[in-house]
């Protein structure tokens, strides 16, 4: 019997809770430990760890979705689990084997299954893997010693009271640099968004979109998610750029159109100048799994989709089979689904 926890499952947004248990493994001499589940919230490490000084560390996010039977289940963890080993090969930090990934959010999740949202509360069990640079170390060179955590919290459904479009507007800021860091999940990336953030906002937009960082013509990102769109004759797009993040969602997205919905899809440039080719839009990624684009508005202009209060129907429709697979009404490919037992 799995204990109870004083929560309000209808009412969670997606702030910090303090869970049990997180998995620590640490990487010393070559190889990684076997890792375990430890009590405590906070990290201890040397004031001259490079993840403080020259950002070597990254980070994943993915969940844990309780189906209606009661079970538990992962969504394409293998994914998070290689695109984290690209991302620390990027700074120069050892990658974690995908087995050892794996095994590491399964015990998260067992050590914390009464944190897991019920069913039909369309909550979920976020769990947060990453990998810092730690170790006394000045030079600007890679840590002596990195450690691997995966902690975790649940958290309440990202659209309130149904799913609904929002605005965005074309940043002048690039989120990346050509041949720069735009396809690992660093931390640098985020950082340097925040500001670009803030003045969408201000502005009373939800986030801002962003252009590719060599021409500024064509769209890479919209806010820390993926863009994709459909096209009038029914196709579905989306941008391909080496400083795009590979979303997992949206690659899952991609192969859903085209196998469950038999649409055609293309990842292809996207040029901010065509907009009129799209009659809906949307972002994509872990939280959401789908935002509704509802306008864009670029050198001031707000150029209008299918509509800035309803949701498309093909993005309707994407929307629910992909949410359906994640927890446990709609088959699932083979693959995709990782059962917590």
């Amino acid at each position: 019997m799995s204990k109870a926890v004083n929560i309000d499952w209808n009412n969670l947004g997606f702030s910090y809770i303090k869970t049990d248990l997180r998995y620590v493994s640490r990487w010393k001499d070559g190889k990684w430990d076997e890792g375990e589940l430890v009590e405590d919230n906070k990290l201890s490490i040397s004031e001259a760890s490079t993840a403080l000084h020259y950002g070597q560390q990254c980070f994943e996010g993915l969940k844990a979705y309780r189906t209606k039977s009661g079970k538990i289940q992962l969504f394409r963890p293998d994914r998070n689990a290689n695109r984290l080993n690209d991302s620390c090969s990027r700074v120069l930090m050892p990658e974690i084997p995908v087995e050892k990934f794996i095994d590491a959010c399964i015990q998260v999740v067992k050590a914390n299954e009464h944190y897991v949202p019920p069913y039909g509360t369309g909550g979920t069990l976020y769990l947060r893997p990453f990998v810092i640079g730690v170790g006394d170390n000045i030079g600007v060179k890679p840590a002596p010693e990195y450690i691997f955590c995966v902690f975790c919290l649940p958290v309440g459904p990202y659209f309130k009271g149904g799913m609904s479009p929002v605005n965005f507007i074309v940043s002048e800021y690039d989120r990346a640099a050509p041949y720069g860091t735009g396809a690992a999940k660093v931390g640098g990336n985020y950082a340097g968004s925040l500001y670009p953030h803030e003045l969408a906002a201000k502005k009373g937009f939800a986030d801002c979109i962003y252009l590719d960082p060599m021409t500024h013509t064509k769209i890479e990102e919209v806010g820390a998610a993926n863009f994709f769109g459909i096209t009038k004759d029914n196709k579905f797009i989306t941008p391909k750029s080496p400083s795009i993040l590979p979303s997992i969602t949206k690659y899952s997205l991609l192969y859903l159109a085209k196998e469950y919905l038999k649409m055609e899809v293309e990842e292809r440039d996207v040029l901010i100048d065509n907009l009129d080719e799209f009659k809906e839009t949307g972002a994509c990624g872990t939280a959401a799994v789908i935002t509704p684009i509802g306008g864009i508005e670029y050198k001031g202009e707000l150029h209008v989709f299918h509509s800035e209060t309803e949701v498309g129907p093909v993005t309707k429709k994407l929307y629910d089979t992909l949410y359906g697979i994640q927890f446990g009404d709609v088959e699932a490919p083979e693959g995709w689904i990782v059962e917590v037992k």
